[in-house]
């Protein structure tokens, strides 16, 4: 099964970054799930927690709010001007 490169930003640092089955994120259109092969999208982060299902099966959660989220050939980037670890 193929996976989906991760890289979850802040204004000033990189957050978390690694391979996963699974993002799940909010965005103003309500929530979204990604899998492997997902189509290409851009969105617009809403307020709320971004949940990454890694490659290992552990879920890492991120509070992120105020930027964006991109897909494209199973990279999943999200930039936002406030992100932390929960």
């Amino acid at each position: 099964m193929a996976e989906l490169k991760v890289s979850v930003v802040s204004a000033d640092s990189e957050v978390w970054s690694g391979l996963a089955k699974r993002v799940v994120a909010r965005t103003t259109e309500g929530e979204i799930g990604i899998l492997p092969d997902h189509e290409p999208i851009l969105a617009i982060l809403g307020a709320g927690e971004v949940r990454v299902t890694a490659v290992d099966g552990s879920v890492i959660k991120a509070n992120a709010e105020d930027g964006f989220l991109s897909v494209e050939n199973n990279s999943v980037t999200i930039v936002a001007r406030n992100a932390e670890l929960v």
